[in-house]
């Protein structure tokens, strides 16, 4: 809502400025689509690493009965 807001207010503004924002946007949105992509599988390894190296802790955990919650990352 802020951000209709904020156009709104640059249209009554500059309005060349607004309609080139408003053609531009999705343009920009695709061709940062493949970063925001990878973003997400860098993350996901990362987090299957982590959980690896912690495994045998939480083996070692489960083992001797600690029955302590996990805390969501």
């Amino acid at each position: 809502m802020f951000t209709f807001l904020l156009w709104c207010l640059l249209l009554l503004l500059c309005w060349p400025l607004a309609l080139l924002a408003l053609v531009l946007y999705p343009l920009v949105w695709l061709v940062l689509l493949p970063f925001r992509i990878v973003g997400i599988a860098v993350g996901g390894v990362l987090r299957l690493v982590w959980e690896l190296v912690t495994l045998p802790v939480t083996i070692i955990r489960m083992m001797t009965g600690g029955n302590r919650t996990r805390t969501a990352a």
